[in-house]
């Protein structure tokens, strides 16, 4: 029976599903596993020596934990104890570590943002923490590729190791300053939650209405927090607990082949839950601004240009025109690609090929995946095959 030791934040739905994935896994090839929580307050008020001593009395056969960059990690492989650290402020060299492309997840929220018409940009993060900081870097780097005169801003949490904690005035001032409507990305749900709190104490400083003026995103869609918040977070899902799987399959290894070459596990960012927080549809053409909303409402089924006409005082002509030289493209290119994107959704979320096309009213497959693929670069199955494997 294998004994894990967490050294981590159960606050947070990363960590428990993290544990959901090794809890599968267990199951899965009917063993016997024993979970261990321990307080980060033992870290923080402790030195490794009495991590190990814990590690010793439950006769832990590993660790996960979310370590310190001075701690001294091969200390646990000198006791024989298989050491595997969630990310939190760099990732290690000398053991595995549970990270993933962090900069992908940036990039992600930033198309979200560009798609919905957004101008002015902005990032929340903790300066310092690798999943932050490469974060930040995805969203600014993709914000600046896309257009030089877009407007970007970045603040940094003052808060050191709890996410609990921020400076309220700071943050309020900053939000207020920013160009309106803003698209606001944080490193993660927690700081995502502090921007709701901060503008709801602006209200009477003005321009700091969620989405209205400020539309937010956070990042690992934890139902509790995301719910908590008023209105309600939009948030990017990753796949944590397939990485909990994968986390224990490669203790698995270790356990029997301690000398057996490794890999960090990669949690991948999968897509983005919208809520109310990111509910809006920013442009310059409020025309245009409400043809997006229609169209984002009612992606799931088809719609028409001539349904689309009847919502704003423009001839089609006049309509398509300017919907083309505010998105870029067509309306009838826009809408496919969009239905496109969300069956690509879908199957992140599990779907098979038949079920997403049926959710989206597609009724000829093999013309859809034609177009998928145009799009895409591959057919539904081969995506969905790709998502699954990328998973494991």
């Amino acid at each position: 029976m294998a004994r894990i030791i967490f050294l981590t934040d159960f606050s947070e739905a990363y960590a428990r599903d993290l544990l959901l994935g090794i809890a599968r896994y267990a199951h899965d090839t009917g063993q016997a596993w024993s979970l261990c929580r321990l307080p980060l307050s033992i870290r923080d008020q402790s030195d490794m020596g009495t991590v190990i001593d814990w590690a010793h009395r439950m006769r832990a056969d590993a660790i996960i934990g979310q370590f310190h960059d001075t701690t001294d990690v091969d200390l646990f492989a000198r006791e024989g104890i298989i050491a595997i650290a969630q990310d939190f402020k760099s990732r290690f060299s000398t053991i595995p570590n549970i990270t993933g492309p962090h900069y992908e997840a940036g990039r992600m929220g930033a198309e979200y943002f560009i798609k919905k018409g957004f101008r002015h940009f902005a990032f929340y993060g903790m300066r310092g923490y690798v999943w932050s900081d490469e974060r930040y870097q995805g969203f600014r780097d993709t914000v600046r590729k896309t257009n030089p005169e877009y407007t970007f801003s970045v603040l940094n949490s003052t808060s050191q190791n709890n996410h609990w904690f921020y400076d309220p005035i700071q943050l309020t001032t900053w939000l207020q300053s920013l160009p309106k409507p803003v698209a606001v990305m944080a490193c993660d749900d927690n700081l995502a939650y502090h921007i709701t709190e901060a503008c709801h104490q602006a209200e009477g400083g003005g321009n700091c209405r969620i989405p209205d003026d400020i539309a937010v995103l956070g990042v690992d869609n934890d139902e509790t927090i995301c719910r908590l918040a008023s209105p309600n977070l939009s948030s990017l899902s990753q796949n944590v607990e397939q990485s909990g799987y994968d986390v224990a399959l490669l203790i698995d290894q270790l356990m029997r082949d301690p000398g057996a070459a490794w890999e960090d596990v990669m949690v991948h960012p999968t897509h983005i839950v919208t809520r109310q927080s990111t509910d809006i549809f920013a442009n310059n053409d409020p025309h245009i601004a409400e043809i997006l909303k229609y169209i984002h409402k009612n992606i799931s089924r088809k719609i028409q240009v001539d349904d689309l006409v009847k919502l704003v005082p423009l001839s089609r002509r006049l309509l398509e025109e300017r919907f083309k030289k505010s998105m870029g493209r067509s309306i009838y290119d826009y809408v496919i690609k969009e239905r496109i994107e969300k069956m690509a959704q879908l199957l992140c979320e599990g779907h098979s090929v038949s079920e997403a096309a049926v959710e989206l009213g597609f009724s000829d497959i093999k013309n859809v995946s034609r177009t998928f693929k145009q799009i895409k670069g591959m057919t539904p199955s081969e995506y969905r095959q790709h998502i699954v494997h990328r998973g494991r």
